[in-house]
């Protein structure tokens, strides 16, 4: 069973802003014509709940733009993998000129729809590059190992056992390049760290995250990277710590959780809007949107933890950074 849970939240702001511009339009004897400050039609199509790390990323950054008055939105949550096709081909039917989404499990299907609407942008969360025979279609990812690699760098000064515990959702180069950039942090600090891998097989599956974390703390893990949700839960019932991914979960683990990785949609989404209000949106590789270096990405602060951790190693990671 899945549902799909249809967000209508045009403001009432914007109601009349789209009724002034369609005035507009009318006087000027422009129909159908795109005014530089209406905002776009945005849809976003995800596999997930819009609470689930990655995919909340994405959906705080369309909030943040709709608040601003750039783009309407609306998305269709915990879309499953054979339904997706249909959902975009409906979302363009209706007229939405930028689709978001994750499309790790149906390129195909996903870059067949791209190509049967060129007029719409369409910026996915992909495994593949960018394709000049569908020029519409652009890549991203969460390429947001740099600041991985700082929250190892405090791990492997956090762990006192040199046992660190790691559970993710499927062995895919998206995933082991975050834990790997995590691991090369914590060997910097400390070589002769242990490390227990494991994957769950699901993007959201937050009981079985759990029972895995048990199973390393029960193999010595004094620390665990928490990829998944569910990770921390373990962690904070066996009073160990964790490493976040993604978001920024201190505040309701503040005894558990050290430091997070951070992801930041924020230029991504922004460089998309850009292109697509001046006609240029093309193929292309969002992924270094992510990068710390313009912004895609931070070391969350170390908030009830900054007395906990070392100045020589809080000394390291701002020269890292």
């Amino acid at each position: 069973m899945h549902s799909n849970s249809f967000a209508f939240t045009i403001s009432r702001r914007n109601l009349i802003k789209i009724a002034g511009a369609s005035v507009a339009v009318a006087v000027a004897g422009l129909p159908g014509r795109l005014l530089a400050a209406d905002p776009i039609k945005v849809a976003a199509v995800y596999t997930v709940p819009v609470e689930q790390q990655w995919v909340s990323r994405i959906h705080k950054a369309a909030n943040a733009a709709k608040e601003r008055g750039d783009i309407e939105y609306v998305y269709s949550e915990n879309t499953a993998n054979n339904d997706y096709e249909r959902v975009m081909r409906e979302y363009c039917e209706a007229g939405h000129k930028l689709i978001l989404g994750e499309v790790f499990g149906v390129e195909d299907a996903a870059r067949a729809v791209a190509r049967d609407y060129p007029d719409v942008a369409f910026l996915m969360g992909s495994s593949f590059k960018p394709d000049a025979a569908v020029p519409n279609f652009s890549v991203f990812d969460n390429y947001i190992q740099d600041a991985s690699y700082l929250s190892g760098l405090i791990a492997g000064a956090m762990t006192k056992s040199k046992n660190i515990g790691m559970v993710g959702g499927y062995p895919i180069p998206e995933v082991n390049r975050l834990m790997n950039a995590f691991m090369a942090g914590v060997k910097e600090v400390a070589p002769d760290t242990k490390f227990q891998v494991a994957f769950i097989g699901s993007w959201f599956d937050p009981p079985k995250a759990k029972e895995t974390a048990f199973a390393q703390i029960d193999g010595g893990a004094d620390l665990l990277y928490a990829e998944r949700f569910g990770v921390s839960d373990a962690a904070k019932e066996r009073k160990i710590l964790a490493i976040g991914n993604v978001i920024d979960t201190q505040a309701d683990y503040p005894d558990t959780v050290v430091a997070s990785a951070l992801w930041h949609f924020e230029p991504t989404l922004d460089k998309a809007i850009a292109e697509v209000k001046a006609g240029s949106f093309k193929a292309d590789d969002y992924g270094v949107y992510s990068f710390m270096k313009n912004g895609g990405c931070s070391l969350a602060p170390l908030g009830a933890f900054d007395s906990k951790v070392a100045d020589d190693i809080k000394a390291k990671v701002a020269e890292k950074e």
